[in-house]
């Protein structure tokens, strides 16, 4: 997503600057008008904010466990008795935030983490039994697990919860926000007509994205 930005933006002459801060900070610094775009937002994140109508990305997110886990995801109540993993300031579903925010008190069902480097962070947690599952985008955990050093197993990935498009989201503060947004909408395009966004999703192993009804 921050290559599709950078060829449609730096063709309009903008220069796209990623930085790497926990997301619960990018969200208010964006909204703030600190930076100008978050990567990888759903709707449900930052509905303030300005997104594009054409989606750069798509999330697909499932729960996982420690491989030697044989629990299966079966609906929310199915999550009873297990301690969820969750990232601060993420938004996975409607349905999945609510029963976050219903159980986030209780330590026992829900752990929330945070910091620049999640991900890592919430295997390593996994893998040492210290919670149950943690839920993720499946891309992510397949970028991860072809990216590790093999110290630690992949998690299993043990059920899924939903698909979504995923976009570059710009700040409410800009005042050309709606501008940009339809600049990266257009070019999106452009590069999914041309097969540039496959060469991308190739060059990080990603399979093709779905078609758009």
């Amino acid at each position: 997503m921050v290559d599709i930005a950078r060829e449609v933006l730096g063709e309009a002459g903008y220069t796209v600057e990623y930085v790497n801060i926990s997301w619960a900070r990018a969200l208010q610094m964006t909204r703030e008008g600190q930076l100008d775009a978050v990567v990888g937002a759903f709707i449900t994140d930052a509905p303030d904010f300005v997104f594009p109508d054409t989606p750069q990305g798509r999330s697909i997110i499932a729960l996982f466990t420690h491989p030697d886990n044989r629990w299966t995801y079966n609906g929310l109540d199915s999550l009873a008795n297990q301690k969820l993993l969750v990232i601060n300031g993420y938004s996975y579903t409607s349905e999945l935030d609510r029963y976050i925010e219903e159980h986030q008190a209780n330590q026992d069902r829900i752990w929330v983490i945070s910091g620049p480097s999640p991900l890592d962070r919430a295997i390593y947690l996994l893998d040492q039994d210290r919670t149950d599952i943690f839920v993720e985008d499946v891309y992510v955990m397949a970028w991860w697990a072809s990216n590790s050093n093999g110290a630690i197993n992949p998690p299993r990935q043990a059920g899924l919860i939903s698909e979504s498009e995923a976009f570059v989201a710009f700040s409410p503060e800009r005042e050309d926000a709606a501008e940009l947004a339809e600049l990266l909408s257009k070019g999106t395009r452009q590069l999914l007509a041309s097969g540039r966004v496959q060469e991308i999703l190739d060059n990080y192993g990603l399979s093709p994205w779905p078609e758009t009804p």
